[in-house]
């Protein structure tokens, strides 16, 4: 059956199509945009003593985006006073990116702001329909990511994709 033909593949999309427009995430903490606070909750959650600073390498591998892409971020986050880059003493072509006492503070009240939004929709929803729908987002999430590793092959029947 179709995606056209299946009554429940097209309330999927629609619903997911809705999510996707819904306001759910944080669209800007100190005039940081998504992308941004995604690259600060990285970097806050990643360094330690022991590891005080992050390669650009390591910010890329951890949310899965190119180096170049990762490097406009640093540099306007850089240029906002959040983020400073260090030149490794010991491997000169290595940088360090660190949080700024600024962008510490920045983070932390996204992290409070995504916490409210999580927790009003914890009440919305009462704790059991949230358990369950974690679980089905991850159960999703997980199809999706296992199709595009080319796992779970598309199969062709009759001409028409079975999807």
């Amino acid at each position: 059956m179709s995606l056209d033909h299946h009554p429940t593949a097209q309330k999927l999309l629609q619903s997911l199509m809705q999510f996707r427009k819904a306001s759910w995430q944080l669209r800007s903490i100190e005039g940081c945009k998504p992308s941004e606070i995604r690259v600060l909750f990285c970097i806050h959650k990643n360094i330690s003593p022991e590891n005080p600073v992050m390669k650009v390498s390591d910010i890329s591998k951890r949310l899965q985006v190119t180096s170049p892409t990762i490097t406009q971020l640093i540099k306007s986050l850089e240029a906002d006073g959040l983020v400073e880059r260090n030149i490794d003493p010991a491997d000169r072509r290595a940088v360090g990116i660190k949080l700024t006492e600024f962008g510490e503070a920045v983070t932390k009240k996204a992290k409070d702001a995504l916490h409210t939004r999580m927790n009003g929709l914890i009440e919305y929803l009462g704790e059991e329909d949230s358990n369950r729908l974690s679980e089905l987002l991850q159960k999703a999430s997980g199809y999706f990511q296992q199709r595009e590793a080319g796992i779970d092959h598309v199969r062709i029947q009759g001409g028409e994709e079975d999807v």
